[in-house]
C-alpha cells in the first residue's frame, strides 16, 4: 500500500507542473498567438491576419491573458494617434523548444494516422 501511495506522489510531482504549463498556454488561441508575436508581427491587425478564424475579441482577451503570464508585453506609444506594440518577452523564448517538440509530435502523429488510416483501407 505504500508503495501505491509513493508511485502516486511521484505522479503528482509530474502531473501538477504540467497542469500549471498548459492553464498558461491552453487552448485553441494562445500557441498561435505566441508564435504570431514571436516571429515578429507586433500590431494587433497583423497579429489577427496571421491567425485565421480568431476574432478581435477573442484576440484581445488572449493578449491580455499572455501579457498578465509575462509572456507578451504591451506597449502604448504617446504619438497621436497612439500606436499599440505587442512583443514577445524573453520568457516567451523558454517555450521555443516547447513548440518545436509539439511541432515535431504532430508531424509524427499526423503521419502515423495517415498511414494508420491507409492500411486500415487495405483490410477492406
Amino acid at each position: 500500500m505504500a508503495m501505491a501511495k509513493r508511485e502516486c506522489s511521484n505522479c503528482l510531482d509530474t502531473l501538477n507542473p504540467v497542469r500549471d504549463a498548459l492553464y498558461v498556454i491552453n487552448g485553441k488561441w494562445k500557441l498561435p498567438i505566441i508564435i504570431s508575436v514571436s516571429v515578429g508581427n507586433e500590431r494587433f491587425n497583423a497579429i489577427q491576419e496571421s491567425i485565421p478564424g480568431i476574432s478581435a475579441r477573442v484576440l484581445a482577451k488572449e493578449l491580455k491573458d499572455l501579457e498578465r503570464h509575462q509572456l507578451i508585453s504591451r506597449t502604448v506609444s504617446d504619438d497621436y494617434p497612439s500606436r499599440i506594440i505587442y512583443k514577445a518577452e524573453a520568457y516567451a523564448d523558454t517555450l521555443t523548444p516547447i513548440i518545436y517538440a509539439l511541432k515535431d509530435w504532430g508531424i509524427n502523429h499526423r503521419n502515423r494516422m495517415s498511414v494508420s488510416d491507409n492500411s486500415s483501407d487495405d483490410i477492406e
